[in-house]
């Protein structure tokens, strides 16, 4: 087997790139298709598909086969000679591959090839609308190409059309939240999303292994209930963000001004990182890409879960401040949901919950980006365990592929939807109806039949002898035989829900 197209380019210039998610080569025996769990695809190719060696032909076999890879194709140009590319153009400027190459050689090294104007000819999407997530693009006349990314030089994402992306938008999930919540009375969904603030607040917290006092917990809870107001994705905005939810202490004013990561210590003087961030002198290119790459998705028609995936995962991956990224990653989902009206007005998914629940999933659609950068990333830490980056990585994070976590996300949405919130709903129906018929029982206090019913339900539906002395020794046996029935009859309703 020889390799063809990324696969043979990589390996031919010897570039320092994230492998790409689809490699060929080409078969003197049958055609066959490969795909891993994670997505990943090794195709071969029968001898006729074979391009020749020269650079053009390698580079028309990738974008035909192996896609588009802005990573690859923004190192492959700065490492060939630009008479190479330029002699291939010209050998077919009107082709539909030679001209995306030509545009997109031109985009990514913002140098202009010495090449005539095309004057004639139908226009060509860059990308193509079936493979990918696009915007209705800009005519390029230069080139007679549609421009239609998410994204610019400084920060463009991709997102392929994948299988589970196309069942994930077709079982319309915005959809099914609203019809839930039409089976439930409002004043039940206004206890439930005071509840659900709280649960989100914490487990954002408990993600990072914090645990927050009252005080920070209501400001992150004060932060949630204005999702839905405001635009947060801007610089302004954020800044003032970080301020409301970190110690005073540590708030920013600007972007950070040292290298930061992610790690763990291991040992003294031994520290295990998991990843590196952007350095510090090109967070400001890549931040304002990234604005400029909301506002693309804001005025389009890109599916809200992949605007929420490619935002608030983009904004955790440059981690632009030095404290409270993760939090603000999680908040900017719900920012973002609510604001393209995926998430029913007035009502707030506890995805951070869910995120927490399933962390081996949470961890592993950030390690799909983080863990494949590593090996490209060359830095040391000194004494004090300051980390310097000594080679050039901004366009590590210029051109994500954010697939992967836009998957992850809408399982995430699917399993707050489908599960956390009808588990939370169908929660506090039984609670009441608990309520009630405990109320028929013996006509206490409000305050008492709440307690009793914590108390059973923190004791498998039955009231221990100690919090009966010290609560309820005024009833008798059988009021509590009938009491705790009615509470084990909910609590047996809630677990066959769960």
């Amino acid at each position: 087997m020889e390799s063809a197209g990324y696969a043979k380019l990589v390996r031919q210039y010897n570039l320092a790139v994230i492998p790409p998610w689809h490699e060929s080569g080409i078969t003197s025996g049958q055609a066959s298709r490969a795909e891993a769990p994670d997505g990943r695809v090794k195709e071969l190719f029968p001898a006729a598909y074979g391009p020749s060696d020269e650079l053009g032909a390698q580079l028309e076999f990738a974008l035909k086969y192996d896609g588009v890879n802005l990573l690859i194709l923004a190192r492959l140009f700065a490492a060939v000679a630009r008479e190479d590319i330029t002699s291939y153009i010209q050998s077919k400027p009107t082709g539909k591959y030679a001209r995306r190459i030509w545009y997109l050689y031109e985009l990514l090294t913002g140098v202009r090839l010495p090449i005539e104007n095309l004057t004639q000819g139908n226009y060509v999407e860059l990308l193509d609308p079936e493979d990918y997530y696009t915007s209705p693009g800009r005519a390029v006349p230069r080139q007679r190409i549609r421009d239609n990314l998410l994204g610019d030089r400084r920060f463009c994402p991709m997102i392929r059309r994948s299988s589970k992306l196309l069942q994930f938008e077709a079982s319309n999930l915005g959809e099914k939240c609203r019809q839930l919540m039409k089976d439930y009375p409002l004043e039940l969904l206004r206890r439930a999303l005071s509840y659900l603030y709280s649960k989100e607040s914490k487990s954002s917290f408990e993600i990072e292994h914090i645990k927050p006092t009252a005080t920070r917990t209501e400001r992150f809870v004060g932060l949630l209930q204005t999702a839905e107001k405001d635009d947060f994705f801007q610089k302004a905005a954020l800044v003032d963000v970080q301020n409301q939810i970190v110690d005073e202490r540590f708030r920013d004013r600007d972007y950070r001004a040292t290298q930061n990561y992610v790690g763990e210590s291991v040992s003294w003087h031994n520290e295990r990182v998991h990843f590196v961030a952007p350095k510090p002198n090109d967070l400001a290119s890549l931040m304002d890409g990234m604005f400029f790459s909301h506002e693309r998705m804001n005025a389009q028609t890109i599916h809200p879960v992949v605007h929420a995936a490619v935002i608030a995962y983009g904004f955790v991956f440059m981690h632009p401040f030095e404290d409270a990224n993760g939090r603000i990653h999680r908040f900017l989902i719900h920012n973002i949901l609510s604001r393209r009206n995926f998430t029913p007005t007035g009502i707030m998914f506890p995805v951070s919950a869910v995120m927490l629940k399933k962390m081996e999933a949470y961890e592993a659609s950030l390690e799909a980006f983080s863990r494949p950068i590593m090996p490209l990333v060359e830095y040391s830490l000194d004494d004090q365990g300051r980390m310097s980056v000594h080679n050039e990585t901004a366009d590590l994070y210029r051109y994500i592929d954010f697939t992967a976590q836009a998957e992850a996300l809408f399982e995430f949405i699917r399993e707050t939807i489908e599960v956390e919130l009808v588990a939370e709903l169908h929660f506090l129906v039984s609670y009441d109806n608990t309520r009630h018929a405990i109320q028929e029982i013996v006509d206490m206090p409000d305050r008492l039949i709440d307690l009793f019913i914590r108390c059973c339900l923190q004791n498998r539906g039955k009231l221990s002898n100690r919090k009966r002395d010290e609560f309820f020794a005024i009833l008798n046996d059988q009021e509590v035989a009938r009491m705790e029935d009615a509470v084990q009859r909910a609590y047996q309703s809630i677990s066959d829900g769960d």
